[in-house]
């Protein structure tokens, strides 16, 4: 039963939050934890579902609701006039998130689009439950940087992160062997390059354990996904990438795990759902009780572990690569592979065209992009790069 409203100053969870993409796939279960444990909402934000943000106004109350979409910010403030909830546009989004209440935010906006709200957040000093991972590649050592200098605290709410978070519970760099990184394999585990050449999009949106949203089941299909969250533990962990071993795990039990200098290994297991860890970043470094179901290990019965193949998937090798060329160059592999997915999506692209564009973008770009050391530099970069994959996809070629 859902609990009333609360004063959670004496309690696990902070007093009140806000959602950044509170209609996506990670934002519609923070809500889920939000209403399942009463909590207070100052601000939720969106793009364009303005049915799911009014459902979402009604059900929550918020104090404001930005639409990042003006036509749909005017189209959902007619439909609440009759509430308490302020709808703003896009050009709010900077003011709502520094001069908020909330001194925790669950941040799900996805893709390069997601970098200036994180900034806005660790501005204003903010616990940010992250689940936006493009921001860390773009920037990651910049962002954290700018964290520590603020007082922001950042947690993950990726999956695989989020256990690495709770694995490690505060110990130093210098204690780790390695991070065991794991990935369920995607929906075309097992496939070589010539089965690849006849995936379409329908076989690509199928992944085997979690329901995202369709930029990230792709990502996930083709392991570019899995690329990026090395690239986000290096930079979220400090460590290297030497370090990090992705192991394909296709039972998705172990989300990930830690190995420490003297040989032990510390795993984090449960069901897969990603509302434990956006609860768990809201109340860290308390726990509560939550809304995923319990684990029994003999239901699971066995597991199993895999090398990754990055022959048949060359886009983790690639984010391996990216991340020691350091600068731009993760700005370039992320700016590639959105456009790619984009036109992969529309059907304008083949699926092993996806690693054709990037990989032909990424050696373009790499020996300019690895001497950005500063945020507008690689913006600058994420744009040239958009611009050269766009001129890929139009290649016969491909």
């Amino acid at each position: 039963m859902q609990q009333s409203k609360q004063n959670c100053a004496d309690c696990a969870f902070p007093a009140s939050v806000g959602v950044l993409g509170a209609t996506g796939s990670v934002g519609t279960q923070a809500v889920d934890v939000i209403q399942a444990n009463g909590l207070s909402v100052d601000f939720l934000t969106a793009h364009r579902n303005v049915a799911l943000a009014e459902s979402q106004i009604r059900a929550l109350s918020p104090n404001v609701y930005v639409m990042t979409d003006d036509a749909s910010a005017k189209d959902l403030a007619l439909r609440v006039k009759d509430t308490k909830t302020k709808v703003l546009g896009a050009d709010a989004l900077d003011d709502v998130i520094r001069s908020s209440s909330a001194p925790a935010i669950i941040h799900s906006i996805l893709g390069e689009a997601g970098l200036a709200p994180l900034l806005s957040c660790i501005e204003a000093g903010k616990r940010i439950g992250l689940a936006n991972k493009e921001s860390l590649v773009i920037a990651g050592d910049l962002v954290m940087q700018r964290a520590k200098e603020t007082g922001a605290r950042i947690i993950p709410v990726d999956s695989e992160h989020s256990a690495i978070f709770q694995c490690l519970d505060g110990k130093e760099p210098s204690e780790i062997r390695s991070i065991l990184l794991t990935a369920s394999g995607g929906p075309f585990f097992g496939y070589t390059r010539e089965a690849l050449s006849c995936v379409t999009k329908a076989d690509a949106l199928a992944h085997p354990t979690w329901k995202m949203g369709a930029k990230i089941t792709v990502d996930s299909a083709t392991l570019m996904n899995k690329g990026f969250e090395v690239i986000e533990a290096v930079r979220l962990f400090g460590v290297r990438p030497e370090q990090i071993e992705v192991v394909v795990h296709r039972e998705s039990i172990i989300h990930s795990a830690v190995e420490y200098i003297d040989s032990a290994v510390i795993a984090q297991m449960g069901a897969p759902d990603m509302r434990l860890c956006v609860q768990y970043a809201l109340t860290y470094p308390h726990r509560r009780e939550g809304l995923t179901k319990r684990l029994s290990l003999t239901d699971v019965g066995k597991m199993t572990f895999f090398s990754p193949d990055m022959q048949t998937f060359p886009l983790l090798a690639l984010a391996f690569s990216a991340i020691k060329d350091g600068g731009a160059v993760p700005a370039v592999l992320n700016a590639a592979n959105e456009v790619a997915v984009e036109a992969f999506l529309r059907e304008e692209l083949s699926f092993l065209g996806i690693s054709k564009v990037v990989s032909e973008t990424v050696e373009t770009l790499a020996s300019e992009a690895m001497a950005c050391d500063t945020l507008e530099s690689r913006l600058l970069m994420d744009r040239r790069a958009r611009h050269v994959a766009a001129s890929y996809i139009e290649s016969p070629r491909n």
